[in-house]
Parts: structure tokens; C-alpha cells; sequence
């Protein structure tokens, strides 16, 4: 008897060894479901997925992401961390589907000398703006647009602190006192270094205080160095009241920040945004950027003292 309980017992360690290493994913779709498995194999067109008593076959177009343990993972630690990065390859979707997604996210900023746009980051009442929009300023106001059912709400926010600033990244991140969990989608913030000329995005934001405009181009180029900094070239039309604004590629990620576009006699589709990359650097050294008002250097611009002419 004990001859045959032996290589049974075997037999169950081999398999309880085998299962517990698994690895499953859930596989997000497009109608709002998901299923949790093992990927068997994930080709180009389908994705085969192990649920335990069948294999399912779900095509590529019905697939929103596929998020691992560990991506899963990573992506909670960025969100308790501030913002949450780009772990798994999202299929790409038209733009009218990820404006109704994420054009609640960006909101209009308003100071006493002027308004530009920005976007939240998380639902805690972070967002992310250019430094010249707030620059000098300390009364700062920001306008969340919300859909409801029949209906645009603007919600006015009157009490925002500056956080964190940088006059050289031309980045600004600010915090809406008192706000803990808003009911909006932020955004995830993509990789910059992966874009590639002729790769559609687009842009949401405020142009001329116009709330909510969306503007489609593609990237020119994504390295274009201009003083001293490297910028995202692309042909999304932006104008005054852009700058801070979010643009998106076609997955929903936000590749870069509005910044600034040439005004010329003959010149078009000449936009410039920050790349994420830089974003991401200012975000987690923001205690570098920290705002302090007390100190009269931070948040004010000086202009450089005369020099003589026996220098």
C-alpha cells in the first residue's frame, strides 16, 4: 500500500509545484469586463488565455490592456506614489472614444494676469500645468469640467497651492486643498522615448480661454533641441491658453505638456511640447522644485543686473 501512496503523493507535490508558480494576467476588455488567466500565447490578432477548465480565444480589437501581477503592482505603487506610468501595451483607440475618457482630466487655469490648462494626475487633486502659466502668481484657480447626464458642470476650485516648480522644465505642479477623491479618470503618463515621426497625437486643452478644444496631429520630430532643452515637434494646432495642456497619443497616455508653438509670418504646425520623460524626472525629484512663497526667489523672475562696460 505505502509502494502506491508514494508516487501518488509525488504526483500532487509535482502538481501543486506546478500551479502555484502560474502566473496569471487579467485581460481588460472593450465592453467594461475582464477575464483572469493564464496567457498561454499572445500573438498579433488574438490572445489565447488558460481560465482553468477552458482556453479562450479573445481577439486583439476586444482587448484594452493585459496587466500582470507585477504590472498591476507597479502601476498601484505609481499611484501611491503620485501618478501612475505605462506598464502594458495598450491597443490604440479612435480619439473620440479617449476624449470621452479623458477630457474630464483636463482642466482650464486661471490667474490674475492670464489663463493657460492643465491635468490631473491622480484623483487627489494634483495636477500638472507649464511653470510660465502660474508664474508669480499666488492667487491660482483651476476649472474641472464635469459630464453628467445631460449635462457640462464646471466646477470651480479656488484654493490651489503651488507644489512644486521648475522656471528652467517649464513645469509647475499644483494641489487643490481639500480634495481627496475626485470622481474623474486621471492619466497615465506614456513614454516619450518610444514616440516615432508620423505617430498621430493629439491635444486637449484651453485655447484663448476656449475650454475643452481638441486638436489632432502628428509628431514631427521627438528630440528637437531647442535652447538648451529637448522638445516633441508635432502638428497639433495649439494656441495661447494651451500651454500646460496634456497631449495624448492614440493608447490615451500622455506623451508630453503643451508648451509653446512659433508665431510667424509663413510658419505652420510648428507646436512644441515637454516629452513625459522630462515630466516624469521633475515629478519624482519634486522636492528639488519645491515651492517655498517665504522665499522671494521662488516663484518670481528677475531680470539679470546691468553689467559695466569695463567688463
Amino acid at each position: 500500500m505505502r509502494k502506491f501512496l508514494l508516487p501518488f503523493f509525488c504526483i500532487l507535490f509535482c502538481l501543486a509545484r506546478i500551479y502555484g508558480n502560474e502566473s496569471f494576467s487579467t485581460i481588460e476588455l472593450t465592453y467594461g469586463g475582464s477575464v483572469t488567466g493564464e496567457v498561454l500565447k499572445d500573438k498579433p490578432e488574438q490572445v489565447f488565455v488558460d481560465i482553468g477548465f477552458t482556453i479562450l480565444e479573445i481577439p486583439r480589437e476586444s482587448i484594452v490592456r493585459i496587466l500582470t501581477e507585477q504590472t498591476e503592482k507597479t502601476q498601484q505603487q505609481g499611484l501611491n506614489k503620485l501618478y501612475a506610468s505605462g506598464q502594458a501595451q495598450r491597443p490604440e483607440l479612435p480619439i473620440k472614444e479617449l476624449v470621452d475618457q479623458y477630457g474630464q482630466t483636463v482642466v482650464l487655469i486661471r490667474t490674475p494676469t492670464g489663463l493657460g490648462s492643465g491635468f490631473f494626475i491622480n484623483n487627489q487633486g494634483y495636477v500638472i500645468t507649464n511653470d510660465h502659466v502660474i508664474a508669480g502668481e499666488h492667487k491660482i484657480s483651476v476649472t474641472l469640467y464635469e459630464r453628467r447626464a445631460n449635462e457640462m458642470v464646471k466646477t470651480p476650485f479656488e484654493n490651489v497651492r503651488i507644489v512644486a516648480a521648475s522656471a528652467e522644465l517649464d513645469l509647475a505642479l499644483l494641489k487643490i486643498e481639500g480634495v481627496e477623491d475626485l470622481d474623474i479618470e486621471p492619466v497615465t503618463l506614456g513614454d516619450s522615448i518610444q514616440l516615432r515621426s508620423g505617430q498621430k497625437v493629439f491635444a486637449i486643452g484651453s485655447p484663448l480661454g476656449l475650454e475643452r478644444t481638441v486638436s489632432e496631429g502628428i509628431i514631427s520630430l521627438k528630440n528637437r533641441l531647442i535652447g538648451g532643452q529637448l522638445y516633441i515637434q508635432n502638428t497639433a494646432q495649439i494656441s495661447p491658453g494651451n500651454s500646460g495642456g496634456p497631449l495624448f497619443n492614440l493608447r490615451g497616455e500622455v506623451v508630453g505638456v503643451n508648451n509653446m508653438k512659433v508665431m510667424a509670418m509663413g510658419a505652420e504646425g510648428l507646436g512644441f511640447a515637454i516629452p513625459s520623460s522630462t515630466l516624469k524626472t521633475f515629478l519624482k525629484n519634486r522636492d528639488a522644485f519645491a515651492f517655498d512663497p517665504r522665499n522671494p526667489n521662488s516663484g518670481f523672475r528677475y531680470n539679470e543686473p546691468p553689467r559695466s562696460l569695463n567688463e
